[in-house]
């Protein structure tokens, strides 16, 4: 990635956050985004005259206008900007680094800023290596009895070929799995911690969904 970042130290401490609830970006992923609301129209006007980071986090709960946060997030670079017709902005974030957040600062932009601590995360700066431990048909199983249950359908020809961790964090941050079970994803330790998390939410659902003729059997 172009920003050249190598260590922990090379990201920025104080960052603009979007909290949106459902929503991860994991390291190398790539999250498009449909920008309207006028606080947020500034705060990437702000990134891309800057560092053009932008860190996404979801929210927990609390005063809808200002909703508490999550304690881990993901910082983004801006790789793809577009504007519409009617003031909208197309963006695409490039995962680069999850962080925690320290403290959330007081400011005068209309859209909210925290101190980052990257140095947990600072692995994820280098692209995992390995994979030989990946089942990767075991895998592919229990998301093919995910979507079947869930009725979806993916390029399976592209699951079956994609590398590991681009597979699996595609799908983590896809997939329509709740709040609390996205953060679990997005905090898993390490590419094998998150490969565990995801394959017990699919058969988990899957098993759920299963019980009977669908997500009412459970109501």
């Amino acid at each position: 990635m172009a920003q050249g970042y190598v260590k922990a130290v090379d990201l920025p401490q104080v960052i603009p956050v979007f909290p949106l609830p459902g929503s991860i970006l994991l390291p190398r992923g790539q999250l498009p985004l449909n920008i309207f609301e006028p606080r947020y129209l500034n705060m990437i006007d702000d990134a891309m005259a800057g560092d053009r980071v932008v860190g996404m986090i979801q929210p927990v709960g609390g005063p809808r206008p200002l909703p508490s946060l999550s304690a881990v997030g993901c910082a983004g670079r801006i790789t793809s900007f577009a504007e519409t017709s009617d003031g909208r902005y197309l963006v695409t974030l490039t995962g680069v680094a999850r962080f925690r957040v320290a403290s959330e600062l007081p400011t005068q932009t209309p859209y909210r800023q925290v101190r980052a601590i990257f140095a947990p995360f600072e692995s994820d700066l280098t692209a995992p290596t390995g994979g030989e431990t990946f089942e990767r048909q075991t895998f592919l199983a229990a998301l093919r009895a995910y979507l079947e249950r869930r009725q979806l359908e993916i390029d399976w020809e592209t699951a079956e070929a994609a590398p590991q961790e681009a597979l699996i964090n595609s799908l983590s941050m896809a997939l329509p799995f709740d709040g609390p079970e996205k953060q679990a994803l997005l905090e898993s330790l390490t590419l094998d911690d998150r490969v565990a998390v995801l394959t017990a939410l699919m058969r988990i659902d899957a098993a759920e969904m299963g019980d009977g003729d669908g997500p009412t059997a459970m109501q």
